[in-house]
């Protein structure tokens, strides 16, 4: 039973994916269930801010997660996010058909912001399996492609997870960026990372930097058919809806970041510690993103089975990431919140060399903080 219960609370997004997916297809305001179970979860990470756990083990201290059934769970996932895109498609394809009379603009509205949430959502499956050196990792690539940005598993491992905490991590949003802000920097970031990288291995074997070797381009190929399809969908009307689809999607990812890792410092040279991500225990967060909020753990033992990284105390905001995605759409209400816990790490946290760079972040973005005092 305690198998079946571990394994099964991290079937939160399929199960309101498929909701989604079915929501689309009945049409009229069924298409605006996806926005509702999004505000239904909001409510329910708001609800559980002062429940926290740890992860299970075993008396014996094997783990209760079966490799197997999550693993299918992730990959399952892909079909999954297809028949998403597809299901929006047919809604578009009707609306600028003859059959236009069936599919109101409020209703292709609720259908393509219902893609747009759980298609964003789905993207901790593409950053958990890019952390699998075997199939997962191309998996993980087509997932990320769904929303244009299969650069993402290159830099999240070759450039986030190296340089983390540093000027040269793109993900790492600093002291004074917003949200807003930070995801444009992020994603063209990374996704020049990835460029580079390329670039610097067709010069090594002296090919022509358009080649199927290239993981940059071969990455945004990907993307093609989903481009293709709402094309043929509805014209104008379906590179709209693309365009939202990614744009949000590409949002709620950047976001992840910016909520795990803003204003935190490490050292030039000196290895990723705990100290170096904001952590996060909130029961729904970790049941609903399968342990995404453990970035304490997760940096510093990367191939880590999300269902097996634990507490290691870390900072901690102490909510969830429901609540804080609240806060950070609203940059000087996050600002006084994220201030005393800023405080906090630098006293508490923060190595001398990294109160000093501290200092210097802080009288750039104009921060009033205890170090300054």
């Amino acid at each position: 039973m305690r198998i079946f219960s571990v394994n099964a609370r991290y079937l939160i997004v399929p199960i309101m994916s498929l909701l989604t997916i079915g929501g689309i297809l009945l049409g009229d305001t069924y298409t605006w269930l996806g926005v509702i179970l999004f505000g239904v979860c909001t409510v329910a990470d708001i609800a559980t801010r002062n429940i926290h756990r740890r992860a299970d083990f075993a008396p014996d201290g094997r783990s209760y997660g079966v490799k197997y059934f999550q693993y299918g769970v992730m990959y399952f996932m892909l079909p999954v996010f297809i028949t998403l895109q597809l299901a929006l498609a047919w809604q578009i394809h009707k609306y600028t058909s003859s059959a236009s009379e069936a599919v109101s603009v409020m209703s292709l509205l609720g259908a393509t912001l219902s893609a747009a949430l759980w298609a964003g959502l789905g993207i901790i499956y593409g950053h958990e399996l890019s952390h699998n050196k075997k199939e997962g990792f191309f998996v993980s690539r087509l997932i990320m492609a769904l929303s244009g940005a299969s650069h993402f598993t290159y830099a999240h491992v070759y450039n986030h997870h190296l340089d983390l905490g540093h000027e040269d991590d793109p993900a790492t949003a600093p002291r004074g960026r917003n949200v807003y802000a930070h995801a444009w920097h992020s994603h063209m970031g990374q996704s020049h990372y990835s460029y580079d990288m390329e670039a610097k291995k067709a010069k090594r074997q002296q090919k022509s930097f358009i080649n199927l070797n290239n993981r940059w381009l071969v990455g945004y190929l990907f993307s093609l058919p989903t481009l293709v399809l709402f094309i043929w969908a509805g014209g104008l009307w379906g590179i709209a809806a693309i365009l939202i689809i990614w744009g949000i999607s590409n949002f709620l990812l950047e976001a992840l970041n910016f909520m795990g890792h803003y204003g935190l410092i490490r050292e030039e040279g000196k290895p990723v510690e705990h100290r170096h991500s904001w952590d996060n225990d909130n029961i729904f967060t970790s049941w609903f993103f399968i342990e995404i909020g453990r970035q304490c753990d997760h940096h510093v033992r990367g191939e880590t089975y999300f269902w097996e990284l634990d507490d290691v105390k870390g900072p901690n905001y102490g909510i969830g990431y429901f609540q804080l995605f609240l806060y950070i759409l609203v940059p000087p209400f996050f600002r006084k919140f994220v201030q005393v816990h800023l405080d906090h790490w630098d006293q508490n946290y923060a190595t001398e060399a990294e109160k000093n760079i501290a200092q210097e972040f802080n009288r750039h973005a104009n921060l009033e903080t205890h170090l300054a005092r």
